[in-house]
């Protein structure tokens, strides 16, 4: 069946294919997008925050195993997941077959709000700020013109991505290689780094907890950094429907992405604190990023512009990939009837969801203006970890209705710890962050009415 879009300029109709997406992606190619979208930018800067907390090197490299490995038992436990369906949507779709409508959608509106829209203006502003430190454009000083600047960067991204699903997994193969390579490089150098005489870095806590539970706060928070860095690893199965084989392929990307990332993660690291003394990076403004200090100690100035243009690469890289992955989702629920009609629409040309694009991209123009970088990534992982914790709850739902059978993934062992970090997290983070917490679960809750405005026209249309 076809419609036909009148509206469009110089009679050149926008034919519209309901059927389905075309399966372009290759289990390569589906495992480098789950990596383009985790090594964003959160590796080279969340490593400050860290160490201005007070707590020593031990603490904060666990912060990152600790955190890679629950990351891998989320990964080990919802890629079971994935033999539900070969339909577009990830999560969306999981979350439907096992709780219905209703819980699907305000995931779908979460992701809308926060988790992908948020992910993609936090991401966009810090590649204006990276690139304005390469280039010294003075009117990128101002923080409206710089905004402003990253809601261009954005767009033209989206334009990428209407163009063509193979043009844009291209991209981000490229890009996803040069992450790994220049990743790769940092590590080597740091880890081969001689210290210069006089210079330690201390052991030793900044601060002094005087109970265990400041201590479990502050190391909570530690990986709440880094569980914004580890984020995105489910993203990719909201191209279930382009991806060839995808009951297979796409739990085999989610896995071996998240086990390369982590490795990655902890070893570059270990790089940073061998290179620059605990108490500099503690001291480092919240603009300053750490592996841009690296750079400039291992390779002198010109390293400083090499590391600016590197997380340049990688941050358009996980822009792409989300871009990428979540206007599938909202073309998912178009197409079941609760999300906006023409998000359903695919171009006749481009084969692409181009109207699922623009709505996400102008929601994330939106966000562009509202927060600042880590009360956005807060809420992001907040919102994250609520729904990763329903679906690995859904494994157990789905094994006994006797849809999946999730041998050989740690079952049921590997999925109820995933789920008991999970809730202490959440509840960790209702403690000690309410703010962020209220906003996003408000941000959550503003899809009810728009989820029974939806089922109202859904039954009119039936």
């Amino acid at each position: 069946m076809f419609f036909i879009e009148s509206s469009c300029l110089n009679n050149n109709s926008f034919v519209i294919n309901s059927k389905s997406l075309k399966r372009v992606i290759s289990k390569s190619s589906s495992i480098l997008l789950v990596i383009g979208i985790m090594i964003g930018t959160g590796i080279f800067k969340k490593i400050v925050p860290m160490a201005s907390s007070g707590l020593n090197e031990s603490f904060i490299i666990a912060a990152w195993i600790i955190a890679g490995l629950v990351t891998l038992m989320g990964a080990l436990s919802i890629s079971a997941l994935t033999n539900l369906t070969e339909d577009a949507g990830g999560e969306y779709e999981y979350l439907r077959i096992i709780f219905g409508g209703f819980t699907a959608f305000i995931f779908g509106w979460a992701s809308f709000t926060i988790i992908g829209s948020a992910s993609v203006a936090a991401m966009s502003f810090l590649f204006t700020q990276s690139f304005n430190s390469i280039f010294h454009l003075s009117f990128l000083d101002s923080p409206i013109n710089a905004k402003v600047f990253s809601c261009v960067v954005i767009c033209l991204l989206t334009a990428l991505n209407v163009v063509g699903t193979r043009k844009s997994t291209a991209v981000n193969n490229f890009l996803t290689y040069t992450k790994i390579i220049g990743i790769v490089i940092l590590i080597i150098g740091g880890l081969f780094f001689i210290q210069s005489a006089g210079v330690s870095n201390s052991p030793k806590s900044s601060i002094d907890f005087k109970t265990t539970s400041s201590l479990s706060n502050i190391f909570f928070a530690a990986m709440l950094s880094a569980f914004w860095a580890y984020d995105g690893w489910l993203s990719v199965a909201f191209m279930s429907g382009e991806i060839k084989n995808p009951t297979r392929n796409v739990a085999v990307s989610i896995i071996a992405g998240v086990t390369i990332v982590m490795i990655l993660y902890v070893l570059i690291n270990i790089a940073f604190l061998r290179v620059i003394p605990l108490n500099t990076l503690a001291h480092m403004k919240e603009d300053e990023i750490a592996a841009a200090e690296v750079t400039t100690i291992l390779f002198g100035k010109f390293g400083h512009v090499l590391i600016s243009i590197f997380i340049l690469l990688c941050t358009i890289g996980s822009l792409n990939g989300i871009i990428i992955t979540y206007s599938r989702m909202y073309y998912k629920m178009a197409r079941d009837g609760f999300f906006f009609k023409k998000a359903s629409r695919i171009h006749a040309n481009f084969e692409t969801p181009f109207y699922a694009l623009i709505y996400a991209m102008m929601i994330s123009c939106l966000l562009v203006f509202s927060g600042s970088f880590d009360t956005l990534t807060d809420m992001i992982v907040f919102a994250g970890f609520l729904f990763y914790a329903m679906l690995a709850i859904g494994v157990f739902i789905m094994k006994k209705r006797g849809k999946i059978n999730p041998i050989g993934i740690g079952y049921p062992v590997v999925p109820a710890f995933f789920v008991l970090f999970s809730v202490i997290l959440l509840i960790n983070t209702c403690i000690s962050q309410p703010s962020q917490t209220i906003a996003g679960v408000g941000l959550m809750l503003s899809g009810i009415p728009f989820y029974y405005y939806f089922k109202l026209n859904k039954k009119k249309l039936d």
